[in-house]
């Protein structure tokens, strides 16, 4: 039985280990099918503290890992199916694995980027395209870009994009968008933002150097055209990896993890969040460092107030 078992890695998961060793608790990180997370689809990474000069996304987890496995993290490759949460210790399936137990849990399995699933764009994910426009948007200063969305997160990142690029267009499917009015407005009201609506996405343009162009089909006309571009953001939500804690946890409506105000806990006393799997508005790897620290903190208190087993081997 473990102490303490963090479920998934990246910056969220791999900070909460790092705390959890360096307080003797001996934690084990359950890592899925991509260790490090979106991090390691991220080329330069810029706005991480510490690194004057950036630093790659797949070196900074691997960084984030070394240093976790220093002070005695123990790792295991598998994929969780399930857990059992209705009594403590906690029992986790894995698949193709032993049931692991645990007397608590740290949630840190993050939530994935929708992606439009058109040739061209998993190829071209971190060389050109991308999901994150405050991660990456430094990168194409004066460049022409495509914001594919059409919510308050399409509006958002088209207008924070037109303080780096010469000129946004914004691509949708439909003439008219789901995103509020007052953001439609203030995306109406920036001279840099044109817009292609009643356009469907059909594949990402690229030459060995990056993205190109995107090609769209009128919806209204049915004729092909290709919108060019230097870089593509893909701005049509999140999906938290959740699907496992369905019933076991507490989760809003969109399947995030809901923690108490000001704290990492869930529903359940001795289960964590950390990290994008529960925060819908920052997605930042900063943010969701700071949260797996909170998050250990919080199991490290909780350990020492609800021990259930006498870890001296008695």
């Amino acid at each position: 039985m473990y102490k303490s078992v963090v479920i998934g890695t990246g910056p969220a998961g791999y900070t909460a280990a790092i705390y959890l060793a360096r307080a003797n608790l001996e934690p084990l990180v359950i890592e899925g099918p991509q260790p490090g997370g979106q991090l390691t689809t991220t080329t330069d990474v810029e706005n991480f503290p510490g690194f004057p000069e950036g630093i790659m996304g797949p070196e900074l987890m691997d960084n984030m890992r070394k240093q976790a496995e220093r002070f005695g993290t123990e790792f295991k490759t598998g994929w969780v199916t399930s857990v059992d949460v209705s009594k403590r210790p906690f029992t986790l399936k894995i698949e193709g694995a032993d049931d692991i137990v645990a007397e608590t849990l740290i949630i840190a399995t993050g939530a994935s980027a929708k992606y439009m699933n058109v040739p061209g764009e998993q190829d071209n994910i971190g060389k050109g395209v991308s999901a994150c426009a405050t991660c990456d948007g430094f990168f194409f200063r004066n460049k022409k870009i495509v914001v594919v969305g059409g919510g308050d997160s399409a509006m958002e990142e088209a207008n924070f994009l037109t303080r780096f690029a010469s000129e946004v267009t914004l691509v949708h499917r439909r003439e008219e968008m789901r995103a509020s009015k007052i953001m439609q407005d203030r995306a109406r009201g920036n001279s840099k933002i044109s817009w292609a609506l009643n356009r469907t996405p059909l594949e990402v343009e690229a030459s060995g150097m990056g993205v190109t162009g995107l090609k769209v089909r009128n919806n209204e006309t049915g004729e092909e055209e290709v919108i060019k571009t230097d870089g593509l953001f893909v701005a049509i939500g999140h999906k938290p990896n959740t699907d496992f804690l369905q019933g076991k946890v507490e989760l809003d409506a969109q399947g995030y993890v809901i923690v108490k105000p000001g704290t990492s806990e869930t529903s359940i006393p001795g289960v964590f969040a950390a990290g994008d799997v529960h925060d819908t508005k920052y997605r930042q790897a900063i943010t969701a460092a700071g949260s797996g620290c909170q998050a250990a903190l919080d199991a490290e208190k909780f350990l020492e107030g609800n021990a259930t087993h006498d870890w001296s081997g008695n």
